[in-house]
């Protein structure tokens, strides 16, 4: 499954990144390319918002459910156990960072000493910011809109009350999370289409206007199933 995941992930990362998927001959979470860096890192900022849940909660980050108990202090599985159904949002905000060009080739350098790609300041800094705007944004949760820094702690709450018979069941499954896709050949596709062509696909003067005004922001834009239908020539 994890083969299959990635190998699709592959297929929305420009290509001259170099994204080769998660695992090599030896082992896996290679800095090798900018993606995978990008993904550890951010990956990383989650396992830091996973453990502050927990020690909130005051389980024990060490005991784990999915992953192997630790048998050492450096190990966390619970960590990695609460991070699992959040791993999208890392996912989600470094597909968009690359497609929107916030992050590029040349915001990277490659150090010789361990054969890995290393951030360039500034961009790290704006990789950052796109990784706690993606934590802090809200989504409907029991009749709130809770950030999703605080849907972590809730689950980790959940869990709590599960382990000491409080509660029958915790649901990872909800909320669910809403993605939005910036995709920057259908951007393209938008700006360079003409009144004319967008006429004879059946797009009208102010759906072209409105679509443009969307395509030149750097975020993420959702459109209507039968406009996306027409683009794509379907």
């Amino acid at each position: 499954m994890a083969r299959q995941y990635w190998e699709a992930f592959g297929k929305v990362m420009p290509e001259h990144l170099d994204f080769q998927g998660r695992m090599t001959s030896s082992h896996q979470n290679n800095a090798s390319d900018p993606v995978n860096l990008a993904l550890n890192y951010g990956y990383g900022f989650l396992e830091g918002e996973c453990l502050r849940a927990i020690n909130a909660v005051g389980l024990e980050p060490a005991i784990g459910f999915l992953h192997d108990v630790s048998n050492y202090q450096t190990k966390q599985s619970l960590v990695y156990d609460i991070q699992e159904p959040f791993r999208w949002l890392i996912d989600l905000t470094v597909i968009q960072a690359f497609e929107s060009g916030t992050l590029d080739l040349p915001d990277f350098y490659f150090t010789g000493d361990d054969y890995r790609f290393r951030f360039e300041a500034e961009a790290k800094k704006r990789f950052i910011d796109m990784i706690r705007e993606r934590i802090n944004s809200g989504v409907q949760y029991k009749g709130r809109v809770l950030k999703w820094d605080t849907v972590i702690e809730d689950k980790a709450n959940e869990l709590g009350r599960v382990l000491v018979s409080k509660s029958p069941v915790v649901d990872f499954t909800e909320p669910e999370p809403e993605l939005l896709r910036y995709d920057r050949k259908l951007k393209d596709r938008i700006l360079t289409l003409t009144s004319t062509e967008a006429s004879e696909l059946g797009i009208g003067k102010s759906t072209l206007y409105h679509l443009r005004s969307k395509a030149r922001r750097q975020e993420p834009f959702r459109l209507y199933r039968a406009i996306a239908a027409k683009l794509a020539g379907v």
